[in-house]
């Protein structure tokens, strides 16, 4: 199919800034975007025919039920924090009931967005994720666990982003890169510890890229996929490394952060931490098999290490 129908929610977000932008200018597809308040959405999208504005709340998706059975491509990214109810009633409900007024016969690719939070090293549903999450992350852990019941559904594939960077000056900052300037304002402190841990990271134009590649070469079987969204793994201590060489900071001996001196400063500084907290200090390697990542398709990162993001972030 050269002309797709993609609907893509979620579109004023840090991710969706970034997909929307690179769907308008490397593809001549019909977007429709559905967003709360349209003067949040900062892309360009006039700059060709084919866009098409929903203005509307999830909780509103019914009314575009008619639509929905003629889209070819849905990309999932829409995403409630804070208010406990709002975060379950658009999450869960609404994304699955979005899910199923689509047209298997129609649509051939669903693109829903989770997070790598829920999963364990060896993708499976982390139970503690369910547990002791997050409102957040129990609402993603439910989602998934809701969508595995449903039947006649159409090709799913679900991207589970790992830390995602991204946002400037036309865009979103995702919570970790408009936190990245204070983090660094204490590398001066920081480079003296050193700590057991490792992670993935992505910046939301990599993820971009990789939708993209999606969309333009759907599942060839009706098979549920589970994608990883991340670079390969890296480690705390590399982490704090790459800062210090990127900034020009020697490190010349540190401190080992073990669990035990941890649960030391938390009880001398009174500090509270939710149960979900203290369970990731403890988890501490939230890394995962076979990343996906545009290197993975032979595409070119925006993003690959711990250098480029601090550049895009403009930290210098």
């Amino acid at each position: 199919m050269s002309n797709k129908k993609i609907l893509i929610t979620g579109a004023s977000g840090c991710i969706g800034h970034y997909l929307v932008e690179d769907l308008i200018q490397n593809t001549q597809h019909e977007l429709y975007l559905l967003v709360r308040n349209p003067e949040k959405l900062k892309v360009d999208y006039k700059a060709r025919t084919g866009i098409n504005i929903l203005v509307a709340n999830m909780r509103e998706i019914d009314k575009f039920s008619s639509l929905l059975q003629e889209i070819n491509v849905a990309i999932l990214a829409a995403t409630a924090w804070g208010n406990l109810q709002e975060v379950f009633d658009i999450n869960v409900i609404k994304t699955v009931k979005l899910m199923t007024l689509l047209n298997p016969k129609v649509c051939e690719n669903i693109i829903y967005f989770s997070t790598a939070s829920i999963l364990d090293s060896d993708h499976n549903l982390l139970k503690k994720a369910g547990e002791i999450g997050t409102d957040y992350i129990r609402s993603k852990y439910d989602c998934m666990r809701q969508i595995s019941r449903l039947n006649n559904l159409p090709s799913l594939t679900c991207v589970f982003p790992t830390l995602v960077f991204g946002g400037d000056d036309e865009k979103p900052y995702s919570h970790i890169s408009a936190g990245l300037p204070e983090i660094i304002k204490y590398i001066g402190l920081i480079r003296w510890l050193k700590a057991d841990g490792s992670f993935h990271f992505i910046h939301a134009a990599d993820i971009a890229k990789v939708v993209t590649y999606l969309v333009e070469n759907p599942p060839e079987s009706k098979e549920d996929r589970n994608l990883i969204l991340g670079n390969s793994a890296v480690t705390v201590n590399q982490t704090i490394a790459e800062i210090c060489a990127y900034l020009h900071k020697r490190i010349y001996f540190q401190l080992n952060l073990s669990p035990w001196l941890i649960e030391l400063i938390i009880k001398v500084f009174q500090i509270r931490i939710a149960a979900w907290d203290r369970f990731c200090l403890e988890y501490r390697h939230f890394t995962y098999k076979d990343p996906i990542n545009p290197a993975t398709f032979k595409l070119p990162s925006y993003c690959s290490n711990v250098g480029d993001i601090l550049k895009t972030r403009g930290i210098i």
